[in-house]
């Protein structure tokens, strides 16, 4: 059944590419935008906006109070940083006007960019779009699946996501190399195969949908994975035919097989937070023959003290084995009884590379990028409790305590709570990048700006959970959340134009039953886990999810 109907996915993917043969099937123009504009890099981006530009010269952008043809959350943003800055007392304060300056900057990129998204949109048919859409998951499916092969070159597993050698460079965090068309981080490969699956469900073509699906395990983005789940019970519950229901069980499947057979460590990360978030405290009881050994338990998931019991037991192992082998060699093999005319040869031993060794450890190393962060909080350590381990061990994940930071700021100063702290001041991807200590992007050291609230909150945090051990360094650990990020910055004004102004927007032009509900509530869970505006990628496409979604939809009532 599996084999088959990989078979019928590959053929249907091939059949594809037949439409490049058609011309004017596709956008080019939309199609190699996209692909810049997801980039990393934020000058590719905006060579990206510029190409599109030259391409398609238009301003037009359309801002109205009455049937706004673009959501006006976005002017309004910008209206509250600038109101929020000149009340702040922060004007002549030249390393903050910069701060503020790239932060609509971001904003303002968000604004053209969802400009021309609408413009390819208003221009092209419907079928022309799909085409477009579709290319571009084959494209980025094609770069995840490359570099997944060469992982499998690298070490020489064909699950590299079991694979302990190399210092444990892949093993549990295979995944975060899967970066896909954007080379941004995994999770943002992730997010927009998430899309790409409810988008594909909704169009029924679903040797799509589980290439998306496919693509979606491998970048092992446990988050991502959970909400997509969410919204596919959603689909199955209330908009789904019984084909569609067959491939949402299918999907559901191949989470279950890739937590269960392909990589169990995400099953193990999986219920570790769910212990955490919950305060489940294991069990003292158990049997003591189901318990795994610590010398068979990777160094990831062991405690600094765990570490140092492993090691003394592998050191004792080690010589127990050298006595045990030295006493082999002395047995006489002449106690063997031979039949006569028979010899016999002693089987050649294969050597079995020990997991225990170092090579299969992981290596906790200190790079010039962690000693620069670790001085970093030396230097500030009466500002930074937490980071400086005056604060005892957290018991929740970093995501829950960084919201607690947030509402407990917003409490003991309540005059920033209508417009928020101010941009760049308290919880953004801005407040990161300009601490010039690359956390977020590349930013001049000598115009660096930290504003004491985010340096004895959220950059507090994030340096406890992302200079300690590896295991740490987790989506669930990180402050990031584009919900924070509105509250603490912008204030109530800026979560009531978000719910207003942008949600609103698009929910009053979806059909119920449409595969743009999904896409928005999808999103709608997505907005807790990271920056996604100031990322300037997978919003954009969730908007062009949902743009060709309302042009449909239009185009449907006025066919009745």
């Amino acid at each position: 059944m599996i084999s088959f109907q990989i078979t019928f996915c590959v053929k249907k993917i091939t059949r594809s590419f037949y439409t490049l043969a058609h011309p004017g099937s596709i956008d080019w123009g939309l199609l190699i935008f996209l692909g810049l504009f997801l980039n990393v890099k934020l000058l590719v981006k905006i060579a990206a906006v510029v190409f599109i530009y030259l391409l398609r010269p238009d301003f037009k952008f359309g801002f109205r109070f009455k049937s706004s043809r673009l959501p006006l959350f976005y002017p309004f943003v910008i209206g509250i940083a600038i109101f929020t800055w000149l009340i702040s007392g922060k004007v002549g304060h030249f390393n903050y006007g910069l701060v503020l300056i790239t932060g609509i900057l971001f904003w303002l990129l968000c604004i053209l960019a969802i400009h021309q998204v609408k413009i390819a949109i208003d221009k092209n048919s419907i079928e022309s779009l799909h085409r477009t859409i579709l290319i571009f998951f084959i494209i980025n499916a094609i770069i995840s699946f490359s570099v997944y092969a060469g992982i499998i070159w690298e070490t020489g597993a064909v699950n590299p996501y079991r694979y302990q050698g190399n210092f444990q460079k892949y093993f549990i965090g295979t995944g975060d190399y899967i970066k896909g068309i954007s080379f941004d981080t995994s999770t943002t490969n992730a997010v927009l195969n998430a899309l790409g699956v409810i988008y594909f469900l909704g169009h029924k073509k679903n040797a799509m949908a589980l290439l998306c699906m496919a693509v979606l395990l491998f970048t092992g983005s446990n988050i991502s994975s959970l909400f997509l789940c969410a919204v596919l019970i959603f689909m199955f519950i209330f908009q789904s035919n019984r084909d569609q229901k067959s491939i949402i069980v299918i999907c559901l499947l191949m989470l279950v097989t890739f937590l269960v057979k392909v990589s169990p460590e995400n099953n193990k990360y999986f219920v570790s937070v769910y212990q955490q978030l919950f305060d489940i405290k294991k069990s003292a009881k158990g049997v003591p023959g189901n318990e795994i050994p610590i010398t068979q338990r990777p160094d990831s998931s062991l405690t600094t003290e765990e570490r140092k019991q492993k090691f003394a037991q592998l050191f004792l192992d080690s010589i127990n084995r050298a006595i045990f082998e030295r006493k082999q060699k002395n047995i006489s093999v002449t106690s063997v009884e031979k039949k006569p005319g028979t010899e016999y040869q002693d089987k050649p031993a294969m050597p079995v590379e020990n997991i225990h060794t170092p090579p299969f450890q992981h290596k906790e190393d200190t790079n010039t990028s962690k000693k620069q962060l670790l001085s970093f909080v030396q230097k500030n350590s009466k500002a930074m409790p937490i980071a400086s381990g005056f604060v005892p061990k957290l018991a929740l994940p970093g995501k829950i305590i960084s919201f607690r930071q947030t509402l407990y700021y917003l409490a003991d100063h309540p005059g920033k709570l209508v417009t928020g702290a101010g941009m760049g001041n308290f919880s953004s991807k801005l407040a990161f990048r300009a601490t010039a200590m690359k956390i977020a992007g590349g930013y001049p050291g000598k115009i660096a700006y930290i504003n004491d609230d985010f340096k004895t909150n959220h950059l507090d945090l994030y340096l406890y959970y992302f200079t300690g051990r590896a295991e740490l360094h987790s989506v669930t650990n990180s402050p990031n959340s584009t919900y924070d990020q509105l509250l603490s910055e912008y204030g109530l004004a800026g979560l009531f134009s978000f719910a207003f102004f942008y949600i609103s927007f698009f929910w009053k032009k979806l059909i119920s039953r449409s595969y743009g509900v999904p896409v928005l509530l999808f999103m709608l869970s997505a907005f807790a886990i990271d920056y996604w505006f100031e990322q300037l990628s997978v919003v954009v496409f969730a908007e062009l999810l949902l743009l060709v979604n309302i042009k449909e939809s239009n185009a449907v009532q006025n066919d009745a």
